[in-house]
């Protein structure tokens, strides 16, 4: 199993916590951005910096995932297309994309962009707080702890 970030957007705490699990995991994680990134020095993370533009860090994920593999993206079309692979994907707030709710939750994001297409103000999410990191380093340590469990297993 490895692990995905789209980095470009997640927030320092959400890698902070990334950081110690891919220690503490020993999963290897491989953060993509369309601008450099400073990590710690470890043979579990490694970075991959891709050209600026639309979708350039996302399609680069979707195409490097297997099955299994666990992606931490806000963006939805980019959930969808981890789970349309056999992927897993979190979100930075510690939601987990599901067959089911990735189709809402696309639906819900089309909705708000047909609005702002119109004029209407429709805001953009709260910022994180302390609960989203915990919600989201609780729900990352029962996934990879599962992962652990069934790899050793075999």
């Amino acid at each position: 199993m490895h692990i995905w970030v789209d980095a470009d957007a997640c927030p320092v705490p959400v890698k902070e916590i990334l950081f110690r699990a891919a220690e503490r995991s020993r999963f290897p994680m491989t953060l993509v951005a369309n601008k450099p990134l400073r990590t710690p020095p470890s043979r579990f993370i490694r970075t991959v910096q891709v050209a600026r533009g639309l979708d350039i860090a996302d399609n680069e994920i979707a195409q490097g995932i297997e099955p299994g593999d666990l992606v931490i993206t806000a963006d939805i079309p980019l959930a969808a297309k981890v789970i349309g692979r056999g992927g897993h994907a979190l979100n930075p707030r510690g939601v987990f994309y599901t067959p089911e709710n990735v189709r809402e939750h696309l639906s819900m994001r089309d909705f708000l962009e047909a609005l702002r297409g119109g004029g209407v103000q429709t805001g953009g999410p709260a910022p994180l707080d302390p609960v989203d990191c915990k919600r989201f380093a609780d729900q990352l340590d029962r996934f990879l702890t599962r992962r652990a469990l069934a790899h050793s297993r075999g």
